[in-house]
């Protein structure tokens, strides 16, 4: 009896132990050396699928705003939903990404924005002369925004796994060129759809692409090798011995900056179209125009920006955040002094002002994952997205409450467009040394 037990007690100890680090790494011996590129364009997809509902959606707001019968503050009202959705799920699923792993959360994330897409497409579209409620719709909308927003952090936190250092900008960067790339598609395509087939057709569309997306990630989509860090032994509790993004200053100043230039972002994202086509008589063929020139000249910028400053070991990353908010600032001011300017000025400046608007992401958010290592960054993904869709909820809401108070576009470009600019290139740190 003696003998077997000391058998077996050397049995145990001369077997190896697997860390799940350990685990991680074997498991990324059995992809090739390029499969990070794959984890990138999965990543892509699905963030571009997404994108094609919450910046699709809105331009097609003027006729949204027929078929649905809304006024322009309830369109304004409607329109932020999605981001109201995203702004308040963003750092819960950071955090779930962080414990369990992205592919978990990008499964079920993108499985139930599928759903619901497909549910708004067969009970919340006008039809039969039927117009749904504005509360139904909202709803909709918000639980869309929830859902959808999983792939913001998730995929972010995967990106930051499965590259190395000096990569991490330039691939971040390819990452949120996917919202531009998606919006892009959904400025094209929704407006068509809905002028042909109806929002029924517009929501079907957004469902299939989604579904899509979703297959893609359940294949496809494999864990990534992140290296923890050693933990602490803290009674029967292993503790991470990387501090919560939460407690870091410097990740907060990058999150709230970020947020606050969302704002002109979304002024061109969300009202350009409808003042350019009520105060300036821009056709919609020109308005979906703008805003896929904008949203394919923002990803070039985004691309540009990580890939220069991964160049200089993302150094500089700072200071071109705080260029392109002072270069969007002075876009807005030239816009609200052009007011009374033929239509090509107005669509010109707007167009370059969304631009700068845009081409911050990419780096700002390589830069916050890099303020809290990999193990955290999905928190700090999460916290940075919901400071974005904070911003991109609030702009479409505050746009025409400040227009009915001040009674001009010039003043509302200023408050919305140009203010929060000027603060984020305050607010955002100085390079560190």
């Amino acid at each position: 009896m003696t003998s077997m037990l000391e058998r077996t007690a050397t049995a145990i100890h001369q077997t190896p132990v697997t860390t799940p680090t350990e685990t991680a790494l074997k498991r990324q011996k059995t992809h090739g050396p390029n499969y990070r590129w794959a984890v990138l364009a999965i990543g892509f997809g699905a963030q571009a699928a997404f994108s094609v509902a919450f910046q699709g959606i809105p331009v097609a707001g003027p006729l949204m705003q027929t078929a649905y019968q809304l006024t322009t503050g309830q369109l304004g009202l409607v329109l932020s939903f999605m981001s109201l959705g995203i702004a308040v799920s963003d750092v819960v699923w950071g955090i779930v990404s962080d414990r369990i792993g992205e592919r978990k959360v990008l499964v079920a994330g993108m499985v139930g924005l599928t759903v619901v897409l497909g549910l708004i497409s067969a009970f919340l579209v006008p039809a039969g002369g039927q117009i749904p409620t504005i509360a139904l719709l909202s709803l909709g909308l918000l639980v869309a925004g929830a859902l959808g927003g999983s792939v913001n952090g998730a995929s972010g936190r995967a990106i930051m796994a499965w590259f190395s250092k000096r990569e991490r900008g330039f691939a971040i960067s390819v990452r949120v060129t996917a919202v531009p790339v998606g919006g892009a598609i959904g400025a094209a395509a929704l407006p068509f759809l809905a002028m042909n087939y109806g929002f029924r057709g517009v929501f079907v569309f957004l469902t299939v692409i989604s579904l899509a997306a979703t297959a893609a990630i359940y294949f496809w989509l494999d864990e990534p090798p992140v290296a923890k860090a050693a933990p602490k032994i803290k009674g029967q509790k292993r503790v991470s011995t990387v501090p919560s993004p939460l407690r870091v200053w410097n990740v907060w100043r990058v999150a709230i900056a970020s947020g606050l230039l969302t704002c002109p972002q979304f002024v061109v994202l969300t009202f350009a179209g409808i003042y350019l086509h009520t105060a300036k008589g821009v056709g919609i063929g020109a308005i979906a125009g703008l805003l896929v020139a904008v949203q394919v000249l923002g990803a070039v910028s985004r691309v540009w920006g990580g890939r220069w400053t991964d160049r200089r070991d993302g150094r500089l990353r700072r200071t071109v955040i705080k260029w392109m908010s002072w270069i969007t600032a002075i876009g807005f001011v030239g816009v609200a002094v052009a007011s009374d300017a033929p239509a090509p000025v107005s669509v010109s400046l707007l167009c370059v002002s969304g631009v700068f608007a845009c081409g911050w992401h990419g780096i700002a958010y390589a830069e916050i994952a890099e303020i809290a290592g990999a193990e955290r960054s999905g928190t700090a993904l999460g916290l940075e997205n919901t400071m974005v869709f904070a911003g991109a909820f609030i702009t479409p809401v505050l746009i025409p409450v400040v227009l009915d108070f001040s009674g001009s576009w010039a003043v509302t470009m200023v408050l919305i467009g140009a203010v929060p600019a000027v603060i984020a290139a305050v607010l955002v740190p100085r390079e560190s040394k």
